[in-house]
């Protein structure tokens, strides 16, 4: 469509008067592609792969949990090499600055394979012996499965390898890996989820949702990684559908807004993250963070506060088999007083 000098200028005029969040949302689109060798296995200071300003859009690609090394029958978690939840990055912020906010709102994620995998590994499932649950009996015997993924039906296919039983599962792809550079310099593992992110295996990072993360360096550092096509509460058997993925992210910054755990926001919802062990703390960890967020931005009190959520609130365990364990509340907004200007 060819435009007119008047809609020309009409154009321009719209675009200059939009308001600072509508033009921080077109930025550039910053493309990187992910292979096996320049992956990381940590959340820590590194040479950033890519730098984006605020506003801009990332689209990638990341590879599954296993770095996409188990593919077919007899293939097993030896093949892996390097490491497990390999992470895409880090993505470099500019402006991003140590108490400030990062701002990751999940614009596309699609299933980059035509199968999922799910592993029942030896020590680490919710229901396994671990480190952290030593008993007498032996582990659970190493078991793969295989998920056939249908585009066309947007389903992955549920096969028993010990039942001659099969059933759909309806597709929800998100990354369970997403966070940022921990502060004090540390280096923490890309099995490890805290007040940073990292694995949290949170099936809010999908299309729609916000992501606040707390910025602890310069450039925030931001990670992607371990793809999974859908995932049940609690990744109880240790794995979701672990799949590559490829999607877009966009990136902003709330300069001087800080925040201690990650929060996650749409339309409709608030929702905060507890992130520990045990399972209780977790979730005081969540509910409190929700209580000062309904505090400072709606100007509930905080007695208030805990009084609706105790009526309203919604909770799920997004996960209990990592080191720390990831709880999700939440409140929609329809129970909360107008946003504070």
């Amino acid at each position: 469509m060819r435009l007119g000098p008047f809609r020309f200028l009409l154009l321009v005029a719209i675009l200059c008067l939009a308001s600072p969040d509508a033009r921080a949302q077109a930025g550039n689109v910053v493309k990187y592609r992910t292979t096996i060798n320049d992956v990381k296995y940590v959340y820590g200071v590194a040479e950033p792969v890519a730098r984006l300003k605020p506003g801009d859009t990332l689209e990638l690609n990341t590879l599954d949990g296993y770095g996409n090394a188990i593919q077919k029958p007899g293939d097993t978690t030896a093949n892996v090499k390097g490491g497990f939840n390999p992470l895409s990055g880090p993505f470099y912020i500019e402006g991003a600055a140590p108490g400030d906010t990062l701002a990751v709102t999940i614009l596309d994620v699609q299933v980059d394979a035509d199968q999922g995998i799910g592993t029942l590994d030896s020590g680490f499932a919710a229901l396994s012996k671990t480190s952290y649950t030593p008993m007498l009996n032996p582990p659970l015997p190493e078991t793969i499965w295989f998920y056939a993924i249908d585009h066309a039906t947007n389903s992955a296919t549920f096969h028993g390898v010990d039942s001659n039983y099969s059933v759909k599962i309806p597709l929800h792809p998100f990354w369970g890996c997403i966070g940022v550079a921990p502060s004090e310099g540390e280096a923490r593992s890309s099995i490890v989820p805290a007040e940073f992110g990292g694995n949290m295996d949170s099936a809010e990072v999908s299309v729609g949702n916000t992501l606040y993360l707390p910025v602890s360096v310069p450039g925030a550092l931001l990670y992607l990684g371990d793809g999974h096509a859908a995932m049940g509460d609690g990744e109880v058997a240790g794995s979701a559908i672990e799949v590559p993925l490829r999607g877009r992210v966009r990136v902003n910054v709330i300069k001087g807004q800080k925040i201690d755990w990650p929060r996650f926001e749409n339309d409709d919802t608030i929702m905060a993250v507890g992130i520990y062990r045990p399972l209780d703390d977790a979730l005081r960890i969540a509910f409190t963070e929700l209580v000062h967020w309904m505090h400072k931005d709606y100007g509930l009190s905080e007695l208030d506060s805990y009084e609706l959520l105790s009526q309203v609130a919604k909770i799920h365990v997004a996960e209990m088999v990592d080191p720390n364990y990831v709880v999700i509340a939440s409140v929609q907004k329809k129970y909360l007083p107008a946003k504070k200007k």
